[in-house]
């Protein structure tokens, strides 16, 4: 009989073979920062980890837990919380996981507001506390909306499709997220075969801007970067460009690849606080992207802590984008 623990995930954890086999020999305690639906911490556990500490802002993610968890009794610790908290769950790792994103567990549930193909409340919130997406769209200045569909997402239409939602919410705000997705269809032309939708750029730069996903982002670096012993793990999977661009920064200015130039000031050279696993970031196997679509996008990067001391981070020589400041009328 196959015991409740050994059972799949419902859930495929994107890059985890990838993550345990460049992470061996798994042991110690390790701080799964996304859990989700659990995938990345069976799999730490069932190879060998300790000690898995689960950390999510979502509370419902625990109650779905329910039914396996207990299975690995105090292996498994579940603390409700964002991972930018990570070193006030544990004092010392030997790991550190983050899948950082929206998951499509969340995605699925019509209900949480990310999806722009179901009909739900205008939410987008991770956890239960903070703005809603709603809320957002329906006081924030054209200016700022703009800016935030610019910034976090990249839409190169983001004046018209503001200009829009002002628009439309003088008629009546904005409730549900297919009232939304409509206004943005009609700011945009047609989307083709194969493209994707034409909301993607502009809900993902809300729901980025409700949690404040960038800011979290950075602060759980630096948060992993003090908690992991000597010779411990940070592994990080994300699935756009901009997350991928801030990880890929930061690893490089914490082992001292960060790429230079002649013409610039000689600065004091410091310890490098981690070693890079590969210089590239590991994208998954044909198998894999045959198995699991999601991986399609998703790149993973691993660093191995060295004893030199943490250090601040600062966000915007991590390319992490700044919303342009404005002096209030």
């Amino acid at each position: 009989m196959r015991h409740a623990a050994d059972a799949p995930a419902p859930h495929i954890p994107v890059l985890i073979t990838s993550l345990i086999s460049a992470a061996s020999p798994i042991h110690g305690t390790w701080i799964d920062g996304t859990f989700g639906a659990g995938g990345y911490s069976k799999y730490l556990l069932n190879a060998g980890a300790d000690q898995v500490i689960g950390i999510d802002r979502d509370p419902s993610v625990f109650a779905l837990a329910k039914s396996w968890s207990g299975d690995f009794g105090d292996r498994l610790r579940l603390v409700q919380d964002t991972f930018s908290n990570l070193d006030k769950v544990a004092n010392q790792a030997d790991g550190v996981v983050l899948d950082i994103g929206v998951s499509s567990m969340q995605i699925d549930q019509a209900n949480r507001g990310f999806s722009f193909q179901k009909d739900g409340p205008l939410d987008m919130r991770m956890g239960d506390n903070g703005i809603t997406a709603a809320e957002l769209v329906n006081t924030a200045t054209a200016e700022k909306i703009a800016d935030i569909l610019y910034n976090y997402g990249e839409e190169r239409a983001s004046r018209r499709i503001a200009k829009m939602i002002v628009a439309r919410r003088e008629e009546a705000p904005f409730e549900r997220t297919l009232e939304l997705a409509g206004v943005i269809e009609r700011c945009l032309p047609r989307s083709k075969p194969g493209q994707s939708h034409p909301a993607t750029r502009s809900f993902q730069a809300l729901r980025i801007a409700v949690n404040g996903e960038y800011d979290q982002l950075v602060d759980g670096l630096a948060a992993a970067e003090r908690v992991l012993r000597p010779g411990g793990i940070l592994a990080v999977v994300s699935f756009h460009s901009v997350e991928d661009r801030i990880v890929k920064r930061f690893f490089q200015a914490r082992s001292g690849t960060q790429a230079g130039s002649r013409y610039a000031p000689l600065v004091e050279e410091v310890p490098a606080q981690f070693s890079m696993h590969t210089r590239k970031a590991i994208k998954a196997s044909p198998e894999e992207l045959e198995a699991n679509l999601r991986s399609r996008s998703a790149k993973l990067r691993l660093g191995r802590r060295t004893d030199a001391p943490a250090m601040p981070i600062d966000a915007k020589s991590l390319g992490v984008p700044q919303l342009p400041y404005r002096r209030p009328e």
